[in-house]
């Protein structure tokens, strides 16, 4: 374990009690506001205005970080969450939730951002896929923690008492980041390889930096877009065609979890040894074949083994993308790479239980999977076409170009 440092340690030890503010407020949110009046539609319209926050925020909080250090936005960002978290439950309106909401989410992408800017530069190039496992093996601990706890202070204390709870958590995570995370150099290593000196000497534009990671923006729209919705959707989709009571829905988003805190660890090592953008694809092929699975599949057990194996395969597959991010670009341009692959991930949150409800309630469920498995299915061939962004990819392809330069293969090259 020497290659965790010091500085990941820290961010490793902040990001739990990031994770369980989250859980609390995750799983409290739909259900206060539902106990207090609002409407299912507005509702989700209020979770429109969170994933704005996101998206809007991705960008200039990459520009933020290059100009006073990840370490301080990351502070920073856990102090305003957590003031957001104690401010919800006392909004009177819908437009002073909606505005609570909507600085939520600029917090949010703060630390999103901030947090895997501090993880990429420290993490070195060849254990990057297995650092960023380990990241979201913590983050996700703390979304599997909050919600228990969430449910058992719902039979003790009102809501207003468990947002401050989960506001002290991220307060907590702020404080510690504030006195035990100064700004710290990437480490030896850490950086990708670049094509050129002079690249090296040069300020890489936003467009070009979104073309050298365009594999790992296409996985994490994704990813989001596939989480927000099927979190949403699926258990409809088993009360309705398959029959599920909805009480046996509820384990749905713990086994998903599960599975990638099973599995990415496992993941993220061989993505280190056998390139991260070809662990990405095999991930998304597995990932595609358990969606199809709620199709065809009737038993219930299976269907939770199927849960299981998709957030072992799709839940596992997001942080090695991020890693690909990592190896792709320069320490220079983490934050803006970093903002970018945000993005896309918050556009994803914003578009898929949009586009997903709509095709549903027209459609149907299965049409609605189907329309899942084809946005994988595309993301494969996506990574097939651009296989080469992966730098591990590139490195085969040289070593086998070397060994064997003239394609024939025929003595005296072609004209032989």
């Amino acid at each position: 374990m020497s290659h965790v440092t010091p500085p990941l340690r820290r961010l490793y030890g902040t990001t739990l009690p990031f994770g369980i503010a989250c859980g609390i407020s995750i799983g409290l949110t739909a259900v206060y506001l539902n106990k207090v009046g609002y409407t299912k539609a507005q509702i989700g319209d209020l979770a429109v205005f969170f994933g704005a926050g996101l998206v809007l925020f991705a960008l200039p909080v990459g520009a933020i970080i290059r100009r006073f250090s990840a370490e301080r936005v990351l502070a920073a960002s856990l102090l305003g969450y957590a003031c957001c978290l104690v401010a919800f439950p006392f909004a009177p309106s819908f437009a002073s939730v909606a505005a609570v909401r909507f600085v939520d989410g600029l917090f949010t992408i703060g630390i999103w951002v901030s947090s895997e800017t501090v993880l990429l530069a420290q993490a070195k190039k060849e254990h990057k896929a297995y650092l960023t496992s380990l990241y979201a093996i913590w983050l996700a601990s703390g979304y599997v923690a909050g919600p228990l706890m969430a449910t058992g202070m719902a039979y003790f204390v009102p809501a207003t008492v468990s947002f401050s709870v989960a506001a002290l958590f991220a307060l907590a995570a702020g404080i510690y980041v504030s006195l035990r995370m100064p700004p710290a150099p990437p480490v030896e290593g850490a950086s990708a390889e670049d094509e050129n000196s002079q690249e090296k000497a040069s300020e890489l534009s936003a467009a070009t930096i979104l073309w050298r990671i365009k594999t790992s923006c296409f996985a994490s729209f994704s990813y989001g877009y596939f989480q927000a919705a099927v979190v949403i959707f699926l258990p409809l989709y088993l009360i309705e065609s398959k029959g599920v009571p909805e009480n046996n829905t509820i384990v749905l988003t713990g086994l998903f979890c599960l599975g990638m805190m099973v599995f990415s660890n496992i993941a993220g090592r061989i993505a280190d040894r056998v390139g991260h953008l070809r662990s990405v694809r095999v991930l998304s092929v597995i990932g595609l074949a358990c969606v199809l699975g709620f199709v065809y599949v009737d038993n219930y057990w299976l269907m939770l083994a199927i849960v299981f194996g998709t957030g072992g395969s799709f839940a596992s597959m997001s942080p090695v993308a991020l890693a690909l991010t990592g190896v792709i670009v320069e320490p220079r341009d983490y934050s803006r790479a970093n903002a970018i692959y945000n993005m896309f991930y918050a556009a994803g949150i914003l578009t898929g239980p949009l586009v997903a409800s709509r095709i549903f309630q027209r459609f149907g469920g299965i049409t609605m999977l189907y329309h899942h498995v084809a946005m994988w299915a595309a993301f494969v061939l996506f990574t097939v076409v651009f296989m080469y962004d992966d730098p591990a990819a590139r490195r085969k392809r040289d070593a086998k170009d070397q060994v064997d330069p003239d394609p024939t293969g025929l003595p005296g090259g072609a004209a032989g």
